[in-house]
């Protein structure tokens, strides 16, 4: 089973690819509560270089609230990481599959859940 939901954009940089998931993700009903330039914190903490990692906490709300309150420890797996990366050519672009992170609860509710907030990554993925 794969754990993320992923697409490669090779037409746009790394900032057009960003804006575009943040646009994708707000289409979906998502917004971004954090965000970690991964790039920066390893050169500020390690001094290790690395191509361009920003991670975006994406959350939508409706659907966390039910998850929260079918399955209120679920927080500790909140938000839906989204990743950008830079590649040698391109750009991905990589969701958390919640469905395969959220296996490790046996809830069919929140299965059902989990389903709902995949597809609606998996559109946002596939718009950007």
């Amino acid at each position: 089973m794969s754990y993320t939901i992923t697409k490669t954009v090779s037409d746009a940089d790394f900032e057009t690819v960003e804006a575009r998931t943040r646009d994708a993700l707000s289409e979906s009903g998502f917004g971004v509560l954090t965000e970690i330039d991964v790039a920066e914190t390893m050169n500020e903490k390690l001094g290790e270089k690395m191509d361009r990692y920003t991670i975006l906490g994406a959350c939508n709300p409706k659907l966390a609230f039910g998850a929260i309150q079918t399955e209120p420890r679920v927080g500790a797996m909140l938000p839906c990481n989204v990743i950008v990366r830079q590649l040698p050519e391109s750009v991905e672009v990589s969701a958390v599959d919640p469905v395969a992170s959220m296996s490790a609860i046996d809830n069919p509710e929140l299965s059902n859940l989990a389903g709902q907030v995949r597809d609606r990554l998996a559109e946002a993925i596939e718009r950007v």
